[in-house]
């Protein structure tokens, strides 16, 4: 990233059409995922935005994954959108979601391994 870019923004742009083209690939229910998630991550961000970047690609694949293997958004993101995204950026509350998410990967190794649904 030059000085210009890094100026105008246009390196974020880049970034962010890139991550829209691979939304587009997702069905819609992940797509309408995105959306909540990209609105509600906005407000953790710095001046610039950049420090979101790595959080946006991660949970961008992470819902990428889940659309691969076929699960629904509510097993992956649980129902409350908001709260998973202030756990990604580490707020109050994470703790709770952490559990969550770990018990629902040791239920999905689980499944894989012993052949459990």
């Amino acid at each position: 990233m030059n000085f210009l870019e890094k100026i105008t923004g246009s390196d974020m742009t880049k970034i962010m059409k890139a991550f829209e083209a691979r939304v587009k690939v997702l069905p819609n229910e992940y797509q309408t995922a995105w959306k909540e998630i990209n609105s509600h991550l906005w407000i953790h961000g710095d001046f610039t935005g950049r420090n979101l970047m790595p959080i946006f690609d991660s949970a961008l694949e992470l819902l990428e994954v889940a659309s691969a293997e076929e699960q629904r958004v509510e097993e992956v993101l649980g129902d409350d959108i908001k709260g998973f995204c202030a756990a990604l950026v580490g707020d109050e509350g994470a703790n709770t979601f952490r559990d969550k998410w770990r018990d629902q990967l040791n239920k999905n190794v689980a499944r894989k391994l012993g052949g459990l649904k």
